[in-house]
């Protein structure tokens, strides 16, 4: 793990939030398997999927850039 990382987690660990570092990282697991979860429960409770229109997707990503290098 990258030495700004570790200083991260021991930051959070020494707000007193956490008891230890192994805590802190339980806590991320935990709270993104419950996004995940979340995330997964919204994409079947929105119905039917629709196939995918490359082209459409295409011209509306071009006029998106083009929208913006106008500004």
């Amino acid at each position: 793990m990258p030495d700004e990382l570790r200083a991260f987690i021991e930051a959070r660990v020494n707000t007193g939030e956490y008891q230890s570092a192994s805590d802190y990282l339980r806590d991320l697991i935990r709270h993104d398997h419950e996004e995940i979860d979340r995330l997964l429960m919204e994409g079947i409770e929105s119905g039917k999927a629709a196939p995918l229109d490359m082209s459409a997707l295409q011209k509306k990503a071009s006029a998106l850039l083009h929208k913006e290098q106008g500004r």
